[in-house]
C-alpha cells in the first residue's frame, strides 16, 4: 500500500492541541476578514454544552485545519513567520472564534480570582505564547492583529472602548452568556472538541487542497477565493507588495460591490456570461481565464484590476465623474441597475484612456439606455444581453452600435406598447421628457442623489392624473361622478392610469394637494408646475381616456426621439439567443428534450430541440468543415474525440479511427460545443430559438 508524502492528517484533540507549547499560528495576507457572526457563536456554544453534558465517551468534531510549515518557500506561505510557526490556511474563523471564547473564560476566572487559579492557567496555556505571554498563540492578519490581540490580552485602550469588530462583539456575547459558574463546564466540553490536523508538505497544492475542504463553515465567497488564488503562494514580500499597491485599492474602490465587479470585469473581457448562482461561478470564470499567474503577470494584470475597479467607482457614484454630461448618463444608467456595467465599464474606461472623445462615450450610453428602456416596455427580457454585446464591441464601435441596434424594439412595437402598457421608471422618463420639451431647466438632473437614477427624483412625484383609486366623487369633467361611469367606462380608465398619458411631474406640496381630487381641480395646480409638460394639462378642459391617449401620443414621439434607436438596421424579433449566450444547466433537468424550437446555423434552418442533438450535428459538421479546429480543440480538452472506443458507453464514429463520445452531460455537451464553435471562429453565425419549455426550466 502505497502511502501520501506530501499531505500529513492526524485527528487530534483541538485545546490540547493548541495548548503545547510549541504550537504558534499565523494567518497570512490572502485569508478573508473574519466575519463569523453572533449566530455562529451562538451554535458553537450550544455545541459545546451539549457535548460537555454527554457521557465522557463523546466528543465533538469540528471539521478539518489545514496549515503549512512557514517560510517563503512552504505552499501558501505570506506571513513573516519564523520556521517552527504554522501557516493557517483553512480553519481560521473557527480557531479564532475558539480563542474568543477561551479569552472570554479566562477573564471571567481572574475576576473571580487575581491570583490565577490552576483553570486560568490552563485557559492562558491555549491563548499565549510559552516564549512570550505578551503575544497570542493565533496572529491574525497584520491589518487587524492588534485588535484581536486587544480583545484576547485584555488591553483595550480608553479610545478602543466604542470600537467597531467582530472580534468585540463575539467576546461580549460569550462574555455575556457564560457566568463564571459555568466556566467549568464550557471548558470541559472544550476539551472534548476534535479536529484533524493537515499538514502540507512542500509540494502540495495548497490552493486545490483548500478549496476541497472550504465545506465547513462558512463559505467564501468568489473574491475571497479570488484573493486567496492570487495571492497563495508568494512570499511574505511579494504578497504584502501585491495587497497594499493593488487589492486593497481594488477593496476600497469597490467596498460591498466587489463581487460585482470582478464578474463585470470578467463578463466585459471574455464576452461570456458568468453565472453566479449554484456555486463559484465567478472564481471558476477566473481561474479559466488565468490559469497561471506568475509574479510579473500578476502586477501587470493586478495594476490593470486596480485601474478598472478605479473606473467602476464612477459607475457607482457617477458624481465622480470629471465631466458633468458623463456623470449625468451614468446616472440614468444606474436607472436600470447593473446590468450593463460591463459594457459601460469598456466605454468608460476607453473614454478615461482618451481612446474616445466624451461626446462617442455619452452616445454610447445613450443607446444603451434605449436599448434596456425599449425593451422593457415592450416587455421583452433584457437579460444575457451584455456578454454579447461585449463580444460586439471587440469589433470595434460601429459592430457596437449595429448589435445594439439589431436587439432594439422598433418604434412601431414602442408605440404600441406605450398605448397600453404600463409605463417603467416613470419619473426618469417624465423627468428626461420635461428636460426636452422645457424651458431649458434641467429637470432630469436635478434629483439625482449617489447616482441611483430619477425615480427618486428630488422635490417631484409622480402623479397619476386619473388616479389610481379614484373615490366615487371624483370627476374627469366636474358634472358626471366616478360613481355613476359604468363598468366599462370604468375598467377602461384603470387599464390606462399608469400609462405614459397619464402619468405627470409633479413639485411634491403640488402632488399632495392634488390627491384624488377631481380633474377640475387638480388644472388649477397643474397650472402653477414649472414642468412643461405638467403645465400644459391645465389647457384640457376634462380628462378621459381620449384624452390620455392624445397626450399619449403627443409624448410618444418625444420619447422616440430622446430614445432613439441606435441604426437602421433589422431587428430580431424573433428572440434568437446567440449559441455562446445559451444557458448551461447541470445533468439533464426535466423538459431537455424539447429545451430548443430550432437552431439557426449559418444561415440554415435546422430542428434540432435539444443539447444531446445539437452536441452531435455540430461535432460531425465541423469534423467535415473544420477538421484541424476540431482537432485542436478536444487535444487541448482532453476530448471529446477520441481515436478507440476505449470505455463502454455511448459513441458515435466521426470515421474509422475515431470517436465521439456522447456520454457527457448537459453542462459538458454545451461547454463543448460552444468551446469548438468559438475555435472554428464561427460562434457568432450561430443561434437558438429556445421553446416555451426552454425558457421555463
Amino acid at each position: 500500500m502505497s502511502s501520501a508524502t506530501n499531505v500529513e492528517a492526524t485527528a487530534v484533540n483541538t485545546v490540547q492541541w493548541l495548548s503545547a507549547p510549541q504550537t504558534s499560528i499565523v494567518v497570512p495576507v490572502y485569508q478573508r476578514q473574519y466575519r463569523w457572526d453572533i449566530g455562529g457563536c451562538e451554535q458553537l456554544l450550544g455545541d459545546i454544552r451539549a457535548v460537555a453534558d454527554s457521557d465522557d465517551r463523546h466528543r465533538h468534531f469540528i471539521g478539518s485545519i489545514l496549515s503549512t510549515a512557514a517560510g517563503d518557500d512552504a505552499p501558501g506561505s505570506g506571513a513573516a513567520a519564523s520556521p517552527e510557526e504554522l501557516v493557517l490556511i483553512d480553519g481560521q474563523q473557527r480557531i479564532t472564534t475558539l480563542m474568543l471564547l477561551v479569552a472570554a473564560l479566562h477573564h471571567t476566572v481572574l475576576q473571580q480570582d487575581t491570583e490565577g487559579s490552576g483553570l486560568a492557567r490552563e485557559l492562558e496555556a491555549v491563548l499565549v505564547r510559552a516564549s512570550d505571554p505578551d503575544r497570542t498563540k493565533l496572529r491574525p492578519h497584520r491589518a487587524w492583529a492588534d485588535v484581536f490581540e486587544s480583545v484576547v490580552l485584555d488591553r483595550r485602550a480608553s479610545g478602543d472602548q466604542l470600537r467597531d469588530s467582530r472580534f468585540d462583539d463575539n467576546y461580549a456575547f460569550f462574555r455575556s452568556q457564560v457566568l463564571a459558574e459555568e466556566v467549568p463546564r464550557i471548558w470541559r466540553g472544550l476539551q472534548k472538541l476534535e479536529h484533524v490536523a493537515i499538514t502540507l508538505g512542500a509540494n502540495a497544492n495548497a490552493q486545490q487542497i483548500f478549496e476541497s475542504l472550504n465545506s465547513t463553515g462558512e463559505p467564501l465567497r468568489d473574491h475571497e477565493l479570488i484573493h486567496n488564488y492570487v495571492l497563495m503562494g508568494l512570499s511574505h514580500a511579494e504578497q504584502n507588495e501585491i495587497e497594499d499597491s493593488f487589492w486593497l485599492p481594488i477593496e476600497q474602490n469597490t467596498g460591498e460591490s466587489i463581487a460585482s465587479f470582478w464578474r463585470h470585469y470578467l463578463v466585459m473581457i471574455t464576452g461570456r456570461e458568468v453565472a453566479v448562482t449554484g456555486g463559484r461561478g465567478v472564481y471558476d470564470a477566473f481561474r479559466q481565464q488565468f490559469p497561471r499567474l506568475d509574479v510579473d503577470t500578476l502586477r501587470a494584470r493586478a495594476a490593470e484590476w486596480r485601474d478598472l475597479s478605479a473606473d467602476y467607482r464612477v459607475l457607482l457614484e457617477p458624481s465622480r465623474a470629471p465631466d458633468g454630461e458623463v456623470a449625468r448618463q451614468l446616472a440614468f444608467l444606474n436607472t436600470f441597475g447593473r446590468g450593463m456595467y460591463p459594457l459601460a465599464l469598456r466605454a468608460y474606461r476607453d473614454w478615461s484612456r482618451g481612446d474616445i472623445t466624451a461626446e462617442t462615450l455619452v452616445g454610447g450610453l445613450e443607446h444603451i439606455q434605449s436599448l434596456v428602456l425599449r425593451r422593457t416596455v415592450v416587455g421583452v427580457a433584457t437579460d444575457r444581453l451584455v456578454a454579447r454585446l461585449c463580444r460586439a464591441r471587440e469589433l470595434g464601435p460601429d459592430a457596437l452600435v449595429l448589435a445594439i441596434a439589431r436587439i432594439t424594439p422598433s418604434d412601431e412595437r414602442v408605440r404600441v406598447a406605450l398605448k397600453f402598457s404600463d409605463l417603467p421608471h416613470p419619473g426618469y422618463v417624465l423627468g428626461r421628457i420635461a428636460d426636452r420639451t422645457g424651458r431649458g431647466m434641467d429637470v432630469a438632473g436635478a434629483g439625482l442623489a449617489g447616482g441611483a437614477g430619477l425615480d427618486g427624483l428630488a422635490g417631484f412625484d409622480v402623479e397619476n392624473i386619473f388616479p389610481l383609486a379614484p373615490p366615487d366623487a371624483w370627476s374627469g369633467d366636474g358634472v358626471s361622478q366616478w360613481a355613476d361611469y359604468t363598468d366599462d367606462e370604468q375598467n377602461s380608465h384603470r387599464a390606462l392610469a399608469q400609462t405614459l398619458g397619464n402619468l405627470a411631474l409633479l413639485e411634491q406640496p403640488l402632488a399632495e394637494r392634488a390627491v384624488d381630487r377631481s380633474f377640475p381641480v387638480k388644472r388649477a395646480l397643474y397650472e402653477s408646475s414649472v414642468i412643461a409638460t405638467t403645465e400644459e394639462l391645465a389647457e384640457a378642459s376634462e380628462w378621459g381616456t381620449a384624452a390620455i391617449a392624445r397626450r399619449t401620443a403627443r409624448l410618444t414621439e418625444v420619447f422616440l426621439e430622446v430614445w432613439a434607436r441606435a441604426a437602421t438596421v433589422g431587428i430580431d424579433d424573433d428572440g434568437l439567443t446567440p449559441i455562446l449566450d445559451v444557458e448551461r444547466r447541470r445533468g439533464w433537468p426535466r423538459g431537455w428534450e424539447r429545451e430548443f424550437e430550432y437552431v439557426e446555423y449559418r444561415g440554415e434552418h435546422w430542428e434540432v430541440y435539444d443539447v444531446k442533438h445539437l452536441f452531435n450535428r455540430i461535432f460531425k459538421r465541423l469534423w467535415a468543415d473544420a477538421r484541424s479546429s476540431v482537432v485542436a480543440f478536444s487535444a487541448d480538452r482532453g476530448g471529446p474525440i477520441y481515436k478507440a472506443q476505449a470505455w463502454n458507453g455511448h459513441w458515435d464514429a466521426l470515421d474509422e479511427s475515431h470517436y465521439l463520445y456522447m456520454g457527457w452531460d448537459s453542462k459538458y455537451m454545451l461547454t463543448a460545443l460552444q468551446g469548438v464553435l468559438d475555435e472554428a471562429g464561427i460562434a457568432a453565425e450561430v443561434f437558438v430559438k429556445y421553446s416555451y419549455i426552454g425558457a421555463l426550466m
